[in-house]
């Protein structure tokens, strides 16, 4: 027969056998352990408050060489958030002549039948105009003319023919006068007949304001036409307002031959009565109905 010496359990060096000093004295040996070399890093899972923890210290060259990642990280924060160079320090500067040599939209319009608003802007300088801009807003009566409707409007450019409704119970108080068609504005050629632009390519990029047009730059004596389609929803009497700028960025100023601010405004009446629409002989619908065969 076989003989077994008893079982003798053997002592783990993981685990001190005298009684842990300070606040390690209240957990089981392993966490009290886990929590002396963590130097507190995990306070609320061993039930410790985040400023009653022990704490990791570095000393000597360690401590350096955390202070100076420290420091590089905080200088890369700062520029982030604008310590570097302003946008607008490189772009360009001065005054640039502009004439706007057309300005059209109709004083009267009905509900439903489209329109054009008409801008021909041309460099009366000696210099090429850096980037043609446009910003167009619309105001009801008796409200400031530089009221505009915020950057969150549907629709790119759409804030330009917006107007403030003074109703309690609307979410978004803006709401539209004119509703601008897609792919509008354009720049067209002269003369050029707006029944012809459905083919002509979009020339605008609404800038980071839904108000605002850039067109690129005009070489000096050289113009654009700018045109924009719209359609009225609103019945009442607005005003549309334009100023013409050199540039969306930098302190390029477009401005009239004694200096002053390159702006202009409409004033149209838009009446709640439909137009009169009709059938051509090629079976499509048209507003351009003229007097009746034999009349």
């Amino acid at each position: 027969m076989y003989s077994m010496k008893p079982r003798i359990a053997t002592p783990n060096p993981w685990v001190h056998t005298s009684k842990p000093a300070g606040r390690a004295a209240n957990f089981p040996h392993s966490q009290a352990r886990l929590a002396r070399e963590s130097g507190g890093m995990f306070p609320r899972a061993l039930g410790e408050s985040g400023t009653s923890g022990g704490r990791l210290r570095l000393r000597g060259p360690g401590a350096c060489i955390a202070i100076g990642f420290a420091a590089i990280s905080l200088a890369a924060g700062i520029s982030a958030c604008g310590g570097g160079q302003r946008q607008d320090a490189t772009g360009p500067s001065g005054n640039f002549p502009v004439q706007v040599t057309k300005a059209k939209f109709a004083n009267h319009q009905k509900l439903a039948a489209t329109n054009y608003l008409q801008l021909a802007i041309r460099n009366a300088g000696n210099q090429t105009l850096p980037d043609l801009t446009v910003t167009v807003n619309t105001v009801g009566q008796g409200q400031p003319p530089d009221q505009k409707s915020p950057a969150y409007s549907t629709g790119s450019g759409q804030g330009s023919f917006n107007v403030r409704v003074d109703e309690p119970h609307l979410a978004f108080p803006f709401r539209p006068v004119w509703i601008l068609e897609e792919d509008y504005p354009k720049v067209i050629k002269p003369g050029q007949p707006l029944r012809q632009l459905s083919k002509t390519p979009t020339s605008a990029a609404a800038s980071a304001a839904t108000d605002t047009f850039q067109f690129g730059p005009v070489k000096p004596d050289e113009s654009k036409y700018v045109v924009w389609r719209v359609t009225p929803v609103q019945a009442g009497t607005y005003t549309v307002h334009y100023e013409v700028s050199a540039s969306v960025t930098g302190t390029a100023k477009a401005v009239t031959p004694d200096g002053s601010p390159v702006r202009g405004e409409f004033v149209s009446t838009i009446s709640a009565k439909p137009p009169q629409s009709c059938v051509t002989g090629s079976g499509k619908v048209t507003t351009n109905c003229g007097p009746a065969a034999g009349g």
